[in-house]
């Protein structure tokens, strides 16, 4: 008998921001497994806000989600049959299969993970493709060096404590922006932050950064664009570093809220900016588990956790990470 797999199907590509209206839980049976084939239980899956972006049918590093099809996204799971020669059952893998139960998968984009005792969920967050992106931005995108003063966006979010952790072990000075009381209070008392700025509560962003930041800002790492760049732009010391990971605040938009107003002083500081995607650093991949590793057992790096119970809450958990309801990695649990 044929197993049944349960999965989130987009039906209709959202406009501003998505609703449950745009997706639907469906059941679907599943082909017998063919040579070659492995069948994934999933364990955990990885919420992420890059996700809004294939929402939408135009051209971008990734395709846009098919209507009618489940939606894919990251996953942590074990081989529970597998007729595969490099796969066997109980082995634990990393995959984009997720938004679903079960995966049907040829092998393509499975990857075995070690048994180095990490939790599962780990290699979806600090050990996987978010430290590596926090991690790249800082060592390969841009150069951050001791005695650097690091201004993060989002800095509680997924990528952005653990960049804020990365900064403080390279001897940086680290401001990060958060949205509540609550978030501030993680990033000083947890994450030993030099500085932090609740925007929600400030009057004006750009002047609240620069009273963090008199000396002004080497690095931005950029999890949110919008508000939050021209704020960065405004307080950049000339020469400065602008990583631009993530435009969050942008995401949702209806494509009427206007960008940086201050784009003219790139030329006058002589700034660099540049954008990146963490899947185009898979090769340093090696040096990353190998240095944030070592630091998590160490207990330098935290990798904090949102966690959403059951496959059920899956979007619920994708809309929070809109109206800042994770701290790190936001996660669901099957």
């Amino acid at each position: 008998m044929s197993e049944v797999s349960r999965g989130w199907v987009l039906k209709h590509y959202p406009q501003g921001v998505p609703d449950k209206a745009c997706v639907a839980l469906e059941s679907q049976p599943l082909p017998e497994l063919a040579e070659g084939q492995l069948l994934i239980q999933n364990r955990w899956l990885s919420v992420d806000p890059y996700m809004r972006g294939r929402m939408t049918p135009v051209k971008s590093y990734v395709p846009p989600f098919e209507l009618g099809e489940v939606m894919q996204g990251g996953a942590v799971g074990e081989v529970i049959a597998s007729r595969h020669p490099k796969f066997a059952v109980g082995d634990k893998v990393l995959h984009m299969l997720g938004w679903r139960d079960l995966a049907l998968s040829d092998g393509s984009g499975v990857t075995p993970l070690p048994a180095s005792g990490a939790p599962l969920q780990s290699y979806l967050g600090v050990l996987g493709l978010t430290g590596l992106t926090a991690w790249a931005g800082l060592n390969r995108v841009g150069e951050l060096k001791a005695g650097d003063t690091l201004f993060v966006s989002g800095a509680a979010g997924a990528v952005g404590s653990v960049v804020c952790q990365l900064g403080k072990l390279k001897g940086a000075k680290v401001i990060g922006s958060v949205g509540s009381d609550e978030k501030a209070r993680y990033l000083t008392e947890e994450l030993g932050v030099d500085g932090v700025i609740n925007y929600k509560r400030a009057d004006n962003l750009r002047s609240a950064l620069a009273e963090q930041a008199p000396e002004g800002i080497s690095f931005y790492f950029d999890n949110v664009g919008g508000d939050h760049l021209e704020a960065a732009i405004a307080n950049m010391r000339d020469f400065g570093q602008l990583v631009i990971c993530g435009m969050i605040d942008l995401y949702n938009s209806d494509g009427t809220r206007p960008g940086p107003r201050n784009l003219a002083e790139i030329i006058r500081r002589r700034l660099q900016i540049k954008g990146f995607i963490a899947t185009d650093h898979m090769a340093d991949f090696g040096e990353f588990a190998k240095e944030v590793g070592q630091a998590v057992a160490k207990g330098q790096i935290k990798g904090e956790e949102t966690i959403y119970e059951g496959l059920e809450s899956a979007f619920d958990a994708f809309l929070g990470l809109f109206s800042g309801a994770n701290t790190g990695k936001m996660l669901v649990k099957l």
